[in-house]
């Protein structure tokens, strides 16, 4: 049996979302792009006509990600876990670098919601799979493509 990848309930909302966008906003926007571009005649040599059906298959590709990522998602609402300081899916955790005493702070997310701009690190990441069991005050090796890192877990927190 396949496992359904997990998603938070903010982040499904925030997929669901983008979904309706696409759908009610960009495609629309996209098809009258194409049909203003086939306006100007000759689409072998149409710069305006390749853009906006290039713009089309980036969009549907997308579409159907979000579909098919929500459809099959295992969706957990992590306002609701009762795991104390221990990690697990959707924890959100404050790391102090050993070396440095910088800090950081990170939410384990699923896959399609992850976005480290936002600090939503995906679960399948090598910093999340390393933070995974792992408890407040425990200190963490992280082998990750830029380097070993080791960090202490200064925080856990679980708000929706």
């Amino acid at each position: 049996m396949q496992q359904r990848p997990p998603l938070t309930l903010a982040g499904v909302e925030k997929l669901r979302a983008e979904l309706e966008h696409l759908k009610k906003v960009v495609r629309p926007q996209v098809i009258e792009a194409i049909a203003e571009a086939r306006a100007h005649g000759d689409l072998k040599e149409n710069a305006e006509y390749h853009a906006a059906r290039e713009q089309q298959s980036f969009t549907e590709g997308r579409i159907k990600e979000l579909e098919s990522g929500i459809s099959n998602a295992q969706i957990i609402d992590i306002s609701k876990l009762d795991v104390g300081d221990k990690i697990v899916f959707g924890a959100r955790v404050t790391l102090a670098d050993i070396e440095s005493g910088e800090e950081v702070q990170y939410q384990i997310v699923g896959d399609l919601e992850s976005d480290i701009s936002q600090g939503l690190i995906s679960v399948l990441s090598p910093v999340a799979r390393a933070l995974i069991g792992k408890q407040l005050g425990d200190e963490v090796a992280v082998h990750a493509p830029g380097g070993d890192r080791e960090y202490e877990v200064v925080d856990v927190s679980y708000s929706g």
